[in-house]
């Protein structure tokens, strides 16, 4: 094992399971080594998948002449001056009063900037108590108390401002982003500089080194990462420019799909069943085309881009979750950067003292727990659609497809594709449905941040005259 940090954990061939110890001091290691992302991999060697690439661009290119077209015939050329329809109302509002949002990040980061220093009394502190082993555990637990001191204060400040005057969606699902991304980083710190200020045996980083942790695209930390040789400032660009086509095509199918079928939502006393159904499923194709778009926005373009900035080389940051069958394994190449922090510093330190699954559960709770905090309060309120979809309906597809993914891979890999479209159908209706139920509904004494809104503001009805009939008898007429 190397002492600059990049350690294979290859042992004869197979990948080692054991913790690697470097002078007493425990390190689980995750491997890192100079390695594209899938889809950039796929993009350059497949001409297929770059015209599918195309052919996403394609589309966007069409919807926005569509909706510049209808807009310019049917509404005149002083509508299309005033209001074209394409998303950047959709991108105003949504990243409204950046002002405060950026406050509260420059908080956090603040934060994560002050708990170097403290990281360095600490290591002041274990090296004085050192001679005097009877001081050990009041040295442990005082690093303990100081960790979760410095995690609360990262939090709690952004949890209460933004529960107590809401911040537009856009900004407060970045704000709310950052704040998770740098607990998560300073718990990785915290595992692996702890040891060393009680030992002694392995130096702290250098500053220049922690602040290149705070903004590399990884969440688990090491001593020295695998870097690239020079930064390719045309990639840079590009990764760019695709975030920001992403975020302009997601707006525009948020105002041009989503906003006519639930803008209105909550302005009448009652609604019809229907009306829901058919919107729901109207609401099924840009739903997944958002869900796609996010993934590569985030997981691919961002990452990407940030790493060619960083001369970060290990660039795995997914696998092709696309291609599986099984939801276990969808889980864990979704989000490779989150999975690993996951498995570091929640899994393997659980499971041997609880066992397997009840430290899977753990996981799946404490994603499910972050996920759900990032959305209450992006959206103003506690709508748990995410938490059933994946926390729970999600969990149980996992032992069910374990074996049956692995005998009928077609089969399962269409049904987790079916899912993914009816899921994010779902998302995509229900999520706005609650936003304009609390805007457009009267305020009500009985109203709570925790209960739905949109439950009983608007009355839904069947359709006059309808009723249900049997199948078996209209077939027979």
């Amino acid at each position: 094992m190397t002492a600059n940090g990049v350690r294979n954990r290859m042992k004869n061939g197979k990948k080692s399971d054991v913790p690697t110890t470097t002078n007493g001091d425990v390190i689980r290691d995750e491997e890192f080594k100079v390695r594209d992302s899938p889809l950039t991999e796929l993009i350059q060697s497949s001409l297929h998948i770059r015209a599918i690439y195309n052919i996403f661009v394609v589309i966007l290119l069409v919807l926005f002449c569509d909706t510049v077209i209808y807009d310019l015939v049917e509404r005149g050329k002083q509508y299309l001056i005033d209001r074209i329809n394409i998303g950047l109302g959709v991108i105003a509002a949504g990243f409204g009063d950046i002002r405060r949002g950026m406050k509260l990040w420059m908080y956090d980061f603040c934060v994560a900037m002050a708990f170097y220093p403290l990281l360095v009394a600490y290591a002041w502190v274990g090296k004085v108590t050192r001679k005097y082993p009877v001081l050990r555990p009041t040295v442990i637990m005082l690093g303990i108390l100081g960790v979760i001191g410095v995690e609360v204060a990262a939090a709690i400040v952004p949890v209460v401002e933004l529960g107590r005057k809401h911040l537009e969606l856009g900004s407060s699902i970045t704000v709310t982003c950052e704040m998770f991304r740098y607990m998560m980083k300073l718990v990785s710190v915290s595992v692996a500089c702890g040891p060393r200020c009680l030992s002694g045996n392995l130096p702290l980083p250098t500053f220049k080194h922690y602040i290149y942790f705070m903004f590399a695209p990884t969440l688990l930390y090491r001593d020295q990462y695998p870097r690239t040789k020079k930064i390719r400032w045309g990639v840079v660009v590009f990764h760019f420019l695709e975030v920001a086509a992403i975020i302009f095509y997601n707006c525009f199918l948020w105002e041009r799909f989503i906003m006519p079928y639930w803008s209105d939502y909550g302005k009448e006393r009652t609604v019809e069943a229907g009306t829901l159904v058919r919107g729901m499923f109207a609401c099924v194709l840009p739903g997944v085309i958002s869900f796609l778009c996010g993934f590569y926005c985030v997981l691919h373009a961002w990452l990407n881009a940030w790493s060619e900035m960083l001369k970060f080389g290990d660039r795995l940051f997914y696998e092709d979750w696309w291609t599986t069958s099984q939801f276990s394994l969808y889980y864990r190449r979704w989000n490779r950067v989150v999975h690993s922090w996951l498995r570091d510093h929640i899994y393997i330190p659980l499971a041997p003292r609880a066992g397997r699954p009840l430290a899977t559960y753990v996981v799946f709770l404490v994603s499910a727990v972050a996920h759900e905090v990032i959305l209450a309060l992006s959206f103003g309120f506690f709508y748990p659609v995410l938490l059933v979809e994946f926390g729970l309906i999600g969990v149980v597809m996992v032992p069910l497809t374990a074996k049956s993914g692995q005998l009928f891979p077609n089969v399962f890999n269409l049904i987790m594709w079916l899912g993914f479209f009816i899921g994010n159908g779902i998302l995509w209706s229900l999520y706005p449905m609650e936003y304009f139920a609390r805007r457009n509904c009267p305020v009500l004494e009985t109203d709570s941040y925790f209960i739905p809104k949109s439950w009983s503001c608007p009355e839904v009805i069947l359709k006059p005259n309808w009723t249900f009939q049997n199948p078996l008898r209209i077939i027979r007429t």
